[in-house]
């Protein structure tokens, strides 16, 4: 069973580093729908993008997959083409919970589960999709080009890459204004100052954001002509490249 999430909600005399242990999946889809403006309807989106240009028995990859909503969703969508689907996580409490939450929905295809870290050299076989939904942003920027590329590399042709990110704005008065907006939604969704400061101080070292303009260059080095952008709210943004 979900929990609400209060992970932040005691003072503590020292804030650790933001993790996706136990503590983080038992709470997972509540710190979702509650700190990830329109996240359901991301999820629908790229579902249906997804889904108007796959053809029959797609390989699609979810990197950093968490509990598996975005791959029941595709599954459930796409059960007429027969969908081969991977999910990878680094997080193995997160991969029990999407495992289970593919028995609890009782569907036959179910995906193949890969604990990874994403800092390290990714495998694949050649794949349809591949989705990272605010993953790549926990990815040490060492590392994110080497990935993004391999990524490409691993695509089909006439494959696509989706890529959702908290981002941050290039010009910085509208930079502050847009995180004091998402302050305000989060607010909204209940969370208190103390919670979303304690969060803040969690991420400052793990989420690193790119700008807009840096995503959009990292797809473009990495082989994505003319990458598209199909969602923005503020400082959150869904990008989508095709291989040629």
């Amino acid at each position: 069973m979900d929990l609400k999430d209060t992970l932040f909600a005691s003072p503590m005399e020292r804030t650790a580093d933001f993790n996706f242990g136990e503590q983080t999946a038992q709470v997972f889809e509540d710190m979702l729908s509650r700190s990830v403006p329109f996240y359901d309807e991301v999820q629908c989106m790229m579902v249906e993008i997804i889904a108007s240009l796959v053809g029959e028995e797609p390989l699609i990859y979810d990197l950093g997959c968490s509990t598996g909503t975005t791959l029941l969703m595709l599954a459930t969508r796409l059960k007429n083409k027969n969908p081969q689907l991977v999910g990878v996580d680094s997080s193995m409490s997160m991969l029990k919970r999407a495992q289970r939450k593919f028995e609890q929905a009782d569907r036959s295809n179910m995906p193949t589960w890969k604990q990874h870290d994403l800092n390290e050299r990714l495998i694949t076989d050649p794949a349809d999709v591949f989705i990272m939904n605010l993953t790549l942003q926990f990815v040490r920027p060492l590392y994110r080009e080497q990935l993004v590329a391999n990524l490409y590399d691993s695509l089909k042709p006439g494959g696509c890459f989706i890529l959702v990110e908290k981002v941050t704005a290039d010009n910085s008065l509208l930079n502050r204004t847009y995180i004091e907006m998402y302050y305000d939604f989060k607010r909204r969704k209940g969370y208190s100052d103390l919670e979303i400061a304690k969060k803040r101080e969690a991420l400052e070292n793990v989420l690193i954001p790119y700008r807009v303009t840096e995503n959009v260059e990292l797809l473009n080095r990495c082989g994505f002509i003319n990458p598209d952008i199909f969602f923005r709210w503020y400082n959150f943004a869904g990008f989508i490249g095709i291989k040629q």
